[in-house]
């Protein structure tokens, strides 16, 4: 276990996550990183999430809320926030054990740095049966990920940036990061596996196919954007 550090606070955004959210809570507490916060918000699910997250007791701050969407469920975590460090984490994910300690390490080597990532590994849900298996994409080699999910950011940086979008169903990390990098953050992506990315039948990115064009949306806002600042 490392030596106490600044409070980090683990979000976990929850929606029908009921199968999957105790493994990810877990992952948090397995960190070799102290001290940490873990606060999941349910947003409106019917499934029994929150009571998983209730199930871990103190351990785990837990509220629900009428469903608003990803980026509505991390900014209510973001207002519950102690932590002067913030990390994501998706309710179906799980952090690797050194993942915290890895990515502070590399803030407190360079304090010119506001956000660390790190590479992502996938794997598809080794309880799904065979034909269902079957009908979802392989998982990816291991990859380099500039996503909030693998992020660690100082509350100051993350303030910089803003909460994230409440009007899209899809592409809210992409529309964060697109502001991240508009607002100067300085990153590092680390080369080390920070995260497990689950593949399943109700990724977001699958659920919400028929918004895809949303992330047509948010490449026209960045450009907008970038257009405005230059005057």
């Amino acid at each position: 276990m490392s030596s106490r550090g600044p409070l980090i606070s683990v979000m976990i955004p929850a929606y029908n996550a009921a199968p999957y959210l105790a493994e990810a809570i877990e992952s948090a507490f397995a960190q070799t990183y102290e001290p940490l916060e873990v606060i999941v918000v349910d947003d409106g699910s019917d499934d029994g999430t929150l009571e998983v997250a209730q199930a871990f007791g103190d351990r785990v701050r837990a509220i629900r809320q009428t469903r608003g969407g990803n980026g509505a469920a991390r900014n209510a975590a973001v207002g519950l926030a102690q932590g002067h460090y913030f990390a994501f984490l998706d309710a179906d994910d799980r952090f690797m054990p050194d993942k915290l300690q890895l990515q502070m390490d590399a803030l407190e080597e360079d304090p010119e740095l506001d956000v660390v990532f790190g590479y992502v590994r996938e794997f598809i849900s080794p309880e799904l049966p065979d034909d269902i298996r079957a009908g979802i994409r392989p998982a990816a080699d291991p990859q380099p990920w500039a996503s909030p999910n693998l992020m660690l950011i100082s509350r100051e940086s993350f303030e910089r940036v803003g909460t994230f979008a409440t009007n899209l169903r899809v592409g809210v990390t992409v529309d964060w990061y697109a502001r991240a990098t508009e607002a100067g953050l300085k990153t590092r992506v680390l080369p080390e596996i920070v995260l497990e990315r689950r593949l399943h039948t109700q990724n977001n990115g699958i659920r919400e196919q028929d918004a895809r064009s949303q992330y047509i949306q948010v490449l026209r806002a960045s450009i907008e954007r970038r257009r405005r600042a230059k005057g």
